[in-house]
């Protein structure tokens, strides 16, 4: 079977507070995106690799590469206004029978979740990997808040993966507010989303707290 794996980069991370883009921040000697790059190798050498960036940083990519020796090929998309339209852009590129899309700031994918996440992929089309939540919860509205049941709930993470087909025909649909994440767009086209076990550690990269997290993890 032939896997696409669409790594999406297309922001710069404002929030981070970092000078340069979150993904290209160093950790453990490396940038922070060829580790998630490399998880993907490791797992599935023949993967087909497209990386969506923000146009302005494609050179400094090229740069990181050469200084790092990165050997890995991959095809670099630039990254579109949302990430809706990154992932747009990348399913242009994608020759796989299969198509994951994951955040380039989540490092630690285990590859038990990608397993697990392949082999459901294959048996109902449309999967992606959740958590469940520890902490207690509430809903907010204008009339103040109301406990809810955590275990009605799960956090959602990434690699978000589909046959090829489905994904491709679920982002013919014009953008719009209400689009989350890649799996609510393809429930939008009518598929039923599976659901299997994450990894917890396979967080994703916000604040220099996640990232004291993360380098601790791959320092192990």
């Amino acid at each position: 079977m032939r896997i696409s794996v669409i790594i999406t980069a297309g922001g710069i991370g404002k929030r981070f507070g970092a000078a340069i883009p979150k993904q290209f921040v160093e950790i453990n000697g490396m940038p922070l995106i060829m580790h998630t790059i490399s998880a993907f190798v490791r797992f599935e050498p023949e993967a087909e690799i497209i990386v969506t960036l923000p146009e302005e940083w494609i050179s400094y990519w090229n740069e990181l590469v050469a200084a790092n020796q990165f050997k890995t090929p991959v095809k670099i998309v630039s990254g579109g206004e949302e990430r809706y339209h990154s992932v747009k852009n990348a399913l242009t590129h994608c020759s796989g029978e299969y198509i994951l899309i994951h955040d380039a700031v989540r490092p630690l994918v285990s590859e038990e979740t990608l397993q697990r996440c392949k082999e459901e992929v294959i048996a109902s089309g449309a999967v992606v990997p959740v958590i469940e939540m520890k902490e207690s919860i509430r809903m907010i509205s204008d009339q103040g808040s109301v406990a809810v049941k955590r275990s009605d709930y799960r956090i959602v993470q990434t690699p978000q993966c589909f046959r090829a087909e489905l994904v491709m025909k679920a982002y013919d649909i014009p953008y719009h507010n209400g689009i989350t994440d890649d799996a609510g767009l393809v429930e939008e086209a009518g598929v039923q989303i599976a659901l299997v076990d994450g990894n917890e550690e396979n967080i994703k990269i916000t604040t220099q707290n996640d990232l004291t997290i993360a380098t601790l993890f791959l320092k192990k």
